[in-house]
């Protein structure tokens, strides 16, 4: 404003300066770094800082040029108030994989003349987005291992690569979820590495190739993955015995079976391959049996010779079978083989024949003996049945079966009566033996019985004889001679031996000194010459005695009487005695009562 004095009046002055260029203009920085992700979308739009120029007019800023690139183009906003605002438009998609970083360079110019202009460098860093999967080396990977390759044992180390960055590019290694679970157990793979190791056991004869499906994944998000297959091929190493399979089997044979008959009909594998596969089979040379091969991997188990249960009654069989490998492998199965009896053998009795004595008088139910005979054949065929043979026209009283029983099972031969020597003494007879055969087999063993005596019969006397009231009467001199034969008296024993020996014994006499009896004869004399003062009557009491033990005897008791009556006088009986002097014949007459007297 301007003010004059008298008068005071005030003018507004407006003084216009005139611009010159004298300013170019000028950005924030001379520098600046955006980060755009690579997946930005064709089209967006980035704003920058805008250039600052204080002059006016046209020599404020005008315009903004963009340097050559392929992938920006610039464009410029203009506000009412004339300020000018540029961005950079996505004219083509970003690759940080081909291209990580653009450097640009921003140019602001004014309108001055001549013009000025600002450059501003524009770095931007392309941000990576998962949008590159991961890459194997190769599309699929071989590898060869043996079967029996150990636990940890490496396979092969996988390799991928991912060219994205960060989590994008960070791979983790993993199984397939299309393998079987059995692979699963059988291979592992280190997720880091990329190793895959052996976890379990191969096995050639379950599989000769595993193929493994691999996969291998980023850590972007989302993650992006890629596929390969290993190829494992397994070597076969002989780690398998053969098998040995009965498709047929009897374990019970006949022992009368012929010779060459099928026992067992068996087959044969082992899961290797090649010569370790092939199997040979045997079995001891020392048993009776033999293997027929039919074909490949069939053998017949045959008889080879006649087989006799009473000799080996079962057999162990033990089949041997053995691989071509080296070194070979082999297995053994024991086929048990009991052989089944029948009825070939015969009784047979210990003894071919058996004496037996046994005492007269003995108990009803006394053992006498027992016949024993054995068969080697078993169960049925070996239960043995005892009897006794009657013979054709025997002496019903020697009929063996009316003394003896025998018990059917033991052979136990027992007396069903008491013998007696005096009727019976031999007894031989057959005795049967048969088997529970069908049919059955018998045997026969001769017995013989011998009957020892008892002494169980007194001595009887058979003279003089004497009935229950008869007496005898005999007159004698009494001049008779010494040593005169007065009677003699006869007894039997109808025992034997030992038994049937007699003796004779004066056991009391009137006259004891007078009379005399013969030990063994039972001849009665006089022992010496009768006298005045002797006795009319003599009674002798002689006994008869055996030899038995213990003794048996029976007595007699004579009477003699000595008369002087004249001539013979009989009495039942006559004796006659000469003297041997020459003198007269003298009768005695003799009168005997004969008392028996039995004693035990």
């Amino acid at each position: 404003k301007l003010a004059i004095e008298n008068p005071v009046e005030f003018y507004r002055i407006e003084v216009e300066i005139l611009d010159i260029n004298d300013n170019p203009p000028e950005f924030p920085g001379d520098e600046v770094s955006l980060r755009i992700y690579e997946l930005a979308s064709l089209g967006a739009r980035f704003p920058i800082q805008p250039a600052q120029d204080p002059d006016v007019g046209t020599n404020t800023l005008q315009t903004y040029h963009l340097s050559a690139n392929e992938n920006f183009n610039l464009n410029v906003k203009a506000r009412t108030d004339g300020r000018k605002f540029p961005e950079l438009v996505l004219e083509r998609a970003l690759d940080r994989e081909l291209r990580a970083f653009h450097h640009l360079i921003l140019t602001a110019e004014d309108g001055g003349s001549p013009p000025k202009s600002s450059k501003m460098h524009i770095t931007i860093q392309v941000l990576d987005a998962n949008d590159n999967h991961p890459v194997f080396d190769r599309p699929s990977y071989g590898a060869r291992l043996v079967e029996n390759s150990p636990l940890g044992t490496l396979v092969v180390k996988l390799n991928a690569t991912d060219v994205d960055e960060g989590p994008n590019g960070d791979i983790r290694y993993s199984l397939s979820s299309h393998n079987s679970a059995a692979l699963r157990q059988i291979f592992a793979i280190d997720e880091q590495t990329g190793e895959i190791r052996v976890q379990g056991n191969l096995d050639f004869e379950e599989a000769t190739v595993y193929e493994i499906e691999v996969e291998a994944k980023d850590m972007g998000s989302p993650t992006m993955e890629e596929h390969c297959s290993v190829v494992v091929e397994i070597t076969d190493v002989n780690d398998n015995a053969p098998e040995v399979i009965l498709t047929s089997f009897s374990s019970s044979l006949s022992e009368d079976a012929l010779p060459g008959t099928v026992v067992a009909v068996i087959h044969v594998r082992d899961r290797d391959s090649g010569e370790q596969g092939k199997v040979q089979c045997h079995v001891p040379p020392d048993l009776p049996f033999q293997l027929r091969k039919d074909y490949e991997h069939q053998y017949s188990l045959l008889t080879s010779t006649r087989l006799d249960r009473e000799r080996v009654a079962s057999y162990n069989v033990t089949v041997s079978a053995s691989d071509l490998g080296s070194p070979p492998l082999s297995r053994h199965t024991v086929l048990p083989i009991a052989l089944v009896d029948v009825n070939d053998n015969a009784p047979q009795f210990e003894q071919a024949s058996y004496e037996v004595l046994v005492a007269e008088n003995n108990p009803v139910g006394s053992a006498l003996v027992t016949v024993s005979a054995v068969d080697p054949d078993s169960e049925q065929n070996s239960r043995l049945s005892y009897s006794i043979l009657r013979a054709v026209g025997t002496d019903p009283g020697l009929d063996p079966t009316r003394y003896l029983s025998i018990h059917p099972t033991s052979g136990q031969i027992s007396a069903k009566l008491p013998f007696d020597y005096e009727q019976t003494t031999y007894l031989q007879f057959h005795v049967e033996v048969s088997d529970g055969g069908s049919p059955a087999l018998r045997n026969r063993t001769l017995v013989h019985v011998f009957i020892a005596d008892q002494n169980d019969n007194a001595p009887r006397v058979h003279f003089p004889r004497a009935g229950e009231d008869s007496a005898t009467q005999l007159r004698i001199s009494p001049s008779i001679a010494p040593l005169a034969l007065i009677t003699k008296v006869v007894a039997i024993d109808a025992d034997s031996g030992r038994n049937a020996w007699l003796s004779y014994h004066l056991v009391e006499a009137t006259e004891p000194g007078l009379f005399s009896v013969a030990l063994r004869s039972g001849e009665i004399r006089t022992t010496r010459a009768l006298q005045e003062t002797d006795a009319s009557a003599h009674e002798l009491l002689v006994v008869v005695q055996d030899a038995g033990e213990p003794p048996l005897s029976t007595a007699v008791t004579l009477v003699v009487l000595v008369e002087e009556r004249g001539p013979e006088a009989l009495l039942g009986s006559e004796a006659q005695a000469a003297d041997s002097r020459g003198l007269p014949t003298i009768t005695i007459y003799l009168i005997a009562s004969l008392v028996l007297i039995s004693s035990v």
